[in-house]
This record gives structure tokens, sequence and C-alpha cells, in this order.
């Protein structure tokens, strides 16, 4: 099973932008397609982002489609969600998770990270 850290969440104004960044280590993490869910104070986690593999294809929820950007690097075993044009409605802690198949349910997710908060302020 891979463990997985994730970093980068903090504070910023709307319009603004973080990188999330997940650290994973343990087996090989290659092998797992990798996504990003978060979620709100009285709200169900939700479905951010997923990468495939090797990077090739990425999805996303279309709330945060053309403002997120999801990317890996396998040699590093590390994987990012640039956000851009930050909106309150973002405020959520964000997880990173692994999979062995590509797709977009939480329940399909079997290793999770602790989470960072981003909060964005109007």
């Amino acid at each position: 099973q891979v463990q997985l850290v994730e970093s980068g969440g903090g504070l910023v104004q709307a319009g603004g932008s973080l990188r999330l960044s997940c650290a994973a280590s343990g087996r090989t993490f290659s092998s797992y397609a990798m996504g990003w869910f978060r979620q709100a104070p009285g709200k169900d986690r939700e479905f951010v982002a997923a990468i495939t593999l090797s990077g090739g294809s990425t999805y996303y929820a279309d709330s945060v489609k053309g403002r997120f950007t999801i990317s890996r690097d396998n040699a590093k075993r590390m994987m990012y969600l640039q956000m851009n044009s930050l909106k309150p409605e973002d405020t959520a802690v964000y997880y990173c998770a692994a999979s062995q198949i590509l797709t977009t349910r939480s329940t399909d997710f079997r290793s999770w990270g602790q989470g960072t908060q981003v909060t964005v302020s109007s």
C-alpha cells in the first residue's frame, strides 16, 4: 500500500492561486492512478481531479475544469494540483488518494493522505 502526505494548503484571496503537493512512499507510485478530493464543512467528500498511471490522461469535476490542473512526476513520486482563479466555494480540506483503477469514485480509492486545508477569502 502507498502512503500519502499532502502539503501546500493555506489561506488565499479569491482570484489567487495555490499549488498542492502529494508525496508518496511505499509501493510503486507509478502503478497507481491518483486523484484529488475535497470536503467542505457539512458536505460530503467530492471528486476534484484524477490522473492516469502515466499522467497521459486527466479528468476534472465540472466545478474546477479550466481552473485546476492535476499532474504527476513518477520519478519523484509526487502528484500536484495547481489551483488558479480560486473562489470562496473552493474552501475545503483537500485529500490526495491512490487507486489501482482509474476512477472518480472515492470508494474505489484505497490509500488516502491526511488532508490539507485550503481557505479562499472573498
